[in-house]
């Protein structure tokens, strides 16, 4: 029979919510970094700048192709070995950059692919009757490219939230960090990873029926 605690899973929730704004604040901090991040990835994909183009290729490539959990050892244990400098980076710092970094190469592939679903003759319409390339882009291309690409940053965003939590394995005390602890204190392992399960499950439930609201209210326009 299985030994379930309720009353110390019912506990440990308080801790958590403790810590839920040490998650939240990450993942808000990394979807805006990314994503300004991805915007400029993609337009310099999308304007096929020399030099600059394949090296934000090599720059999705890698960051797409490479485990999540390998490129926050490489930067927080890896580079501080090479770079001093590194060393007194913090544990929260090194997950925000990481993150925004990894998060960047996925949403910039998300809206240059918005940019590249817009009809090619709009631009052309717009370069002939005088504009730049970027003025287009900015008045006419991005604007409907941007809506076009709610739904897949949205989802950006869920799985940003579910990666923050391998930010505790550089030591960041967030909310898997302190399941981590009490589970092992109390070697109370099954109570502890149920109740931060149906915590992250309830988190993007929430998010995700923001995002349901979100593109419901965009479809009607």
């Amino acid at each position: 029979m299985i030994d379930f605690d309720i009353q110390f899973a019912i506990r440990l929730i308080p801790l958590m919510m403790q810590y839920l704004k040490v998650t939240v604040m990450l993942s808000i901090l990394t979807m805006v970094i990314g994503l300004t991040i991805a915007f400029i990835i993609a337009l310099i994909t999308d304007a096929k700048i020399n030099i600059l183009s394949p090296l934000m290729r090599i720059y999705v490539s890698f960051f797409r192709g490479t485990p999540l959990l390998a490129q926050l050892f490489l930067l927080y244990f890896g580079l501080a070995q090479v770079f001093p400098v590194l060393i007194k980076l913090s544990a929260f710092n090194a997950a925000l950059i990481v993150l925004s970094l990894n998060s960047a190469a996925f949403m910039s592939e998300a809206i240059r692919g918005a940019i590249m679903s817009i009809d090619k003759g709009q631009m052309e319409a717009c370069l002939s009757i005088g504009m730049t390339y970027w003025q287009a882009m900015r008045r006419i291309i991005l604007p409907q490219a941007i809506r076009m690409a709610i739904p897949a940053l949205s989802n950006s965003f869920i799985n940003i939230v579910k990666s923050s939590s391998l930010a505790y394995t550089i030591g960041v005390t967030e909310m898997m960090a302190m399941a981590q602890l009490e589970a092992a204190s109390s070697y109370r392992y099954l109570e502890a990873f149920v109740v931060i399960i149906l915590v992250y499950w309830l988190l993007i439930s929430i998010l995700g029926h923001m995002q349901s609201k979100l593109e419901l209210r965009l479809n009607q326009y």
